[in-house]
């Protein structure tokens, strides 16, 4: 028993041994000093470029490190010490004199005499099991040295067996794995995991968005239980969702390489770290391993108000239509982002009529508290006479990429206080709509402006007693989409009448499939089949949309089916036209449609054959790999031949995401009077009225009157000058990308990609008796610009890529219909024009000094023009119409 016990302490002294000579971390020998070479590059460049010719610049230096102190008690405690010395500066890649911008300068006039030898004072790591648990450094150093010196000491972080952990380096706090293969280490770095102070929005809708991906990868190869060399690399990739060819790529390396081991300066005795770090140096402090943001200062850019002057040319209202318009305003837009509130009210307050809109368009647009108390200061909305920049104001907050609730909550405020127009309030509550569903989209439904200007558009929609107010809050919902709201909608849908019935049913239709209940199919099958009362056609049919939109059952497909042949002429052709085209365009209830379809008593040529000039058609604009945009164009006509609703939509979309990217609608109602024609069924009392209405961006705006009432409509009549009626005309802000990238190296990088729309949306309705003709025409005139920078800004030199694309176009919807004779013709066109369209990239690298590198390329197109096909009865009619027109023309004498 006695030799037992002594053999089992035997083993035991000898494993305590073993382990006070092992540590689990990268281990120095006392009285060394460790030379290592050492390089931090950054490249930048479009995404799948060699990096051989890209933007960047490389520091190089000489790294000593020695070891201070170890814990007497535990050897995996350690003390280093690193001092970076030689520093140099140069191009990533090799260039000739003439295009190298460090050409004839020393590094200390690069970086600057004082930086360089902050830069080149030591530093100190305490290293707890390869994981640094202190970094001192000298106080007040400059922000740009210190993370250099961040970067290179995150390097020596290092676990020596294979496993996860949380790590804290300059990235900050990130989820990290280590794979230990003999004498080499790789650390994996999920750079998405990482926890630090970030910068930066994004776009509200993911099509206008970017999509980034980051890696980090560090690759150590060991000695003797210590480094010998570090090879580490970081890649950045964003890309522009609508078009993937466009992205920008920043790659960050690192490398430590051990040259020598000389003999070094002995260990610092004591048992406390504090009392070694000040018997070193009592300057020293300790700091964050964390990076700190760093960004310089521009001395030499233009003030806001010499950017305007420099631009303000462009913005004139009649060049609007130009890209150098869009590019401007983009430009605009980042210098207001930077600018006190004093100076924003400056430019405002001074600028002419003509140009206010457009200044206000962009103040609006920027985004900061600067901008938004600037322009609440100036805008008087108690003063009737400046509503066109009110209402330019609050269009700009409804596009708004990443409103915040301090607008939302102003726009409340303003809403309760006094309005001289009442356009403008019908149009303040339509955009607090769209604002509610943007902030609830970002998980900010529960802020409280969010719940106070929800709780205000429900209860006074509900208490509205006249057919204008219950009108505006329900174009309100129409962009905030509210679940709750989703019960009052069905009551307006089936107990109303006219327009109110109309507007809440394309409330609805606007909802997701997923937020289609039973109660709410119930409902559109009620007033589709007219089970309790009559309605209109428009209501009915968007009722019938509704529910082959939202995962139709066998017996709704067919019971629809079953109904065409009762329905009014027009309504007939129409319903024919929506399933036609549900097949053909491989709409989700494609399925169970053509099922329906092989009942013969739902598909017959009695059932199939019904006249009429009403239409339903969908078809593709593009088709990419990256996003693919569709147009619809339905119209819809009463029996007599006078037009009810003409509908054109875009939308573009790609495997995740859609964006509703316009629509129009011209309807007209009670227009039978005018040539002595019978009404429809359950369109005896409708009062004439003409209008239209838009959806931009997934934003419902104020709808436009053409006429209302038969003395109005009669006294445009007689009055028209055949000009159209603008609907939306102004600047609007769509991509809208900014985030900061603290890079491991020590860099920071920061990727912004903004992109404007110069829009103008016009249309026109107009009547010949004589002819016995009506014309509806839809313009769209659209220039966009989408800018992106990618800049990795080290303090004292900066390199990045700038990437531009321009287009310039303009689509019509024309639709003729000529009502002598029954069934009456009736022809649609949607063209679009030739189009430019322009792409460049710059890469670049400049000093604080002016001296600047640039390389620019690019690639000017021109799109073709086109008419898109409908069906091919549309396009028999349309050579009929335009026959006849040629017939009378040459007839007329």
């Amino acid at each position: 028993m006695i030799l037992l016990t002594v053999l089992f302490l035997c083993i035991i002294s000898t494993y305590s041994a073993s382990v006070k000579g092992h540590t689990t971390g990268p281990s120095l020998n006392n009285d060394k000093l460790y030379k290592f070479a050492y390089s931090a590059e950054v490249y930048v460049d479009r995404v799948k470029a060699s990096l051989r010719k890209s933007a960047g610049y490389r520091i190089s230096s000489g790294v000593d490190v020695n070891l201070l102190w170890r814990n007497p008690d535990n050897d995996d405690d350690q003390l280093i010490k690193i001092t970076i010395r030689d520093v140099q500066v140069e191009n990533v890649n090799e260039r000739p004199a003439a295009k190298n911008i460090f050409t004839g300068k020393t590094t200390e006039k690069i970086i600057g005499k004082e930086y360089l030898e902050a830069l080149q004072r030591p530093i100190v790591l305490e290293l707890i099991r390869g994981k640094v648990k202190t970094f001192y450094s000298y106080q007040n150093e400059p922000g740009f040295t210190q993370n250099i010196k961040r970067g290179l000491a995150s390097l020596f972080q290092l676990q020596l067996y294979s496993g996860t952990a949380h790590e804290v380096d300059i990235s900050g706090k990130c989820n990290t794995t280590y794979r230990v293969q003999q004498d080499q280490v790789t650390k994996t770095k999920a750079l998405d995991s990482c926890e630090i102070e970030k910068e930066g929005f994004t776009s509200h809708n993911q099509i206008l968005d970017i999509t980034s991906k980051a890696t980090s990868a560090t690759i150590y190869v060991l000695e003797d239980s210590f480094i010998k060399s570090i090879k580490a690399e970081e890649n950045y990739v964003v890309l522009l969702n609508s078009r993937r060819k466009t992205g920008a790529k920043i790659v960050s390396k690192q490398r430590l390489e051990l040259k020598s081991v000389q003999a070094g300066p002995g260990l610092i005795a004591g048992k406390q770290v504090t009392g070694v770090i000040k018997t070193l140096d009592s300057s020293y402090v300790a700091v964050p391993l964390v990076a700190e943001p760093v960004k310089s200062e521009c001395k030499k850019c233009p003030s806001l108000s010499e950017h305007w002057q420099s631009i303000r040319e462009h913005m004139y209202p009649e060049k609007l239509s130009k890209a150098e318009a869009a590019r401007s305003f983009l430009s605009f837009i980042q210098n207001i982002r930077k600018a006190t509130k004093e100076e924003i009210l400056q430019i405002i307050r001074s600028e002419n009529k003509e140009l206010l809109p457009q200044v206000v368009d962009a103040v609006t647009s920027a985004q900061t508290p600067a901008s938004l108390e600037a322009i609440l200061e100036f805008l008087d909305f108690k003063d009737a006479s400046t509503s066109t920049l009110q209402e330019r104001f609050l269009y700009a907050c409804g596009f708004a990429s990443h409103p915040s609730e301090m607008l939302l909550k102003s726009l409340t405020a303003k809403f309760k206080g006094d309005i001289a127009n009442e356009e403008i309030r019908e149009t303040l509550v339509i955009v607090m709509g769209a604002l509610i569903r943007k902030l609830c989209d970002r998980e900010g439904c529960k802020l409280p402006a969010v719940v106070e200007a929800k709780r205000l558009i429900l209860s006074r929609l509900e208490k509205a007693k006249k057919d204008d107010n219950v009108r505006m809050y329900l174009l309100a919902l129409k962009n905030a989409l509210l679940p709750e709201a989703i019960p009052l909608l069905l009551k307006y849908t089936e107990s109303e009448e006219g327009s109110i019935s109309n507007l809440a049913a394309t409330t609805l239709q606007r909802y997701d499939p997923s937020f289609v209940t039973k109660e709410v199919k119930e409902t559109m099958n009620r007033i589709y089949h007219q089970n309790r009362k009559v309605h209109e056609k428009t209501v009915r049919t968007t009722a019938a949309a509704i529910i082959l939109n939202s995962n139709p059952s066998y017996m709704e497909v067919k019971n629809i089916l079953l109904s065409i042949g009762e329905l009014p002429l027009e309504m007939n052709k129409y319903m024919l036209s929506m399933i036609q085209d549900i097949v053909h365009f491989e709409m989700p209830s494609s399925k169970t449609v053509r099922q329906v379809l092989k009942d013969m008593r739902a598909h017959n040529y009695d059932r199939f054959s019904k006249m009429g000039s009403s239409s339903a058609y969908s078809g593709y604009i593009t088709r990419g790999p990256d996003v693919s945009s569709t147009y619809s164009l339905d119209i819809l006509y009463s029996g007599s031949g006078i037009l009810r609703r003409s509908n054109v939509n875009i939308r573009i979309f790609d495997r995740n995401a859609e964006l509703h990217a316009s629509q129009v609608v011209i309807e007209a109602q009670g227009l039978e009077s005018i040539i002595a024609a019978t009404p429809d069924e359950g369109e005896e009392n409708l009062d004439s009225f003409a209008g239209m209405s838009a959806i931009l961006f997934d934003v419902q705006l104020r709808p436009v009157t053409f006429f209302q009432g038969y003395g109005d409509l009669m006294s445009k009549m007689l009055s028209a000058t055949g000009d159209p009626i603008n609907v939306v005309k102004g600047l609007i802000l769509l991509t809208d990308y900014s985030q900061e990238i603290q890079l491991q190296s020590g860099p920071r990088a920061s990727v912004e990609f903004l992109g404007g729309l110069a829009i103008d949306i016009s249309g026109g309705m107009e009547f010949s008796l004589w002819y016995r003709e009506s014309k509806t025409n839809v313009k769209n005139r659209v220039t966009m610009f989408i800018a992106g920078n990618t800049e990795v800004d080290s303090f004292f030199v900066k390199t990045g890529m700038e990437t531009t694309l321009e287009v310039e176009t303009a689509v019509d919807f024309i639709s003729t219909v000529q009502f002598s004779q029954y069934p009456f013709l009736v022809c649609m066109q949607m063209d679009r024009v030739e189009s430019p369209f322009r792409r460049y990239v710059t890469k670049y690298e400049s000093l604080p000094s002016g001296r600047r590198y640039t390389a620019r390329r690019g690639k000017a197109e021109l799109l073709a023009g086109n008419e898109y096909p409908l069906h091919q009865e549309n396009s028999n009619m349309c050579r009929k119409v335009f026959d006849a027109k040629s017939d009378s023309s040459s007839n007329w004498f």
